[in-house]
């Protein structure tokens, strides 16, 4: 059986964190990320997955626990499927840290190899790379479901494509997507 790769990104989180910056910070799900992830269950149960991967942020366990007893399978947490680690900008409004830094935050995109968020945080290089080693840490084969975030999100489907850092701010999916990547 070939692997199926099934990329959930995590439903809404704490309204409280609505237009901030929040990368690897740990909070949990807003009401509607709650009855979001309660569909998702079911639909995610559906596929039949033998496996879930999770990030172990609680907005990723808080899908993959009830989906886990739900299977009769043990859940994995595996932190390399985390968001980017923003450094200094996590915890602030996206508004705030445009107004201090201006247009900086481009450099994500614009200087990937040396540009750190927050100027602690990761590289665009170093997420994509992190994010193929999840990848290859993942059971190759049967249905696999990895609950996890934008960043990595983005990462794993430019790199499917064979497209490197291309277009990574184009593939990161909303909350609560489900992103079918077959090998």
């Amino acid at each position: 059986m070939a692997r199926s790769l099934i990329l959930v990104r995590h439903p809404p989180v704490a309204r409280a964190w609505a237009g901030r910056c929040y990368g690897q910070s740990d909070m949990g799900l807003s009401r509607a990320g709650q009855a979001m992830a309660r569909a998702l269950v079911g639909e995610l149960a559906a596929l039949r997955p033998d496996a879930i991967i999770h990030s172990d942020m609680r907005r990723t366990r808080a899908l993959a626990l009830p989906l886990a007893r739900r299977l009769g399978i043990t859940p994995v947490a595996m932190p390399l499927w985390r968001e980017r680690h923003f450094g200094a900008w996590e915890g602030q409004t996206w508004n705030a840290i445009y107004r201090a830094t201006g247009n900086m935050m481009d450099g994500m995109i614009d200087d990937p190899h040396s540009f750190r968020p927050g100027t602690t945080g990761e590289t665009t290089c170093e997420l994509f790379h992190r994010t193929a080693a999840a990848l290859a840490r993942a059971p190759q084969r049967g249905v696999v479901v990895i609950i996890t975030h934008g960043g990595p999100i983005a990462c794993a489907r430019a790199a499917h494509a064979g497209e490197g850092l291309a277009g990574l701010a184009e593939r990161v999916p909303p909350t609560g997507s489900v992103n079918a990547l077959d090998s």
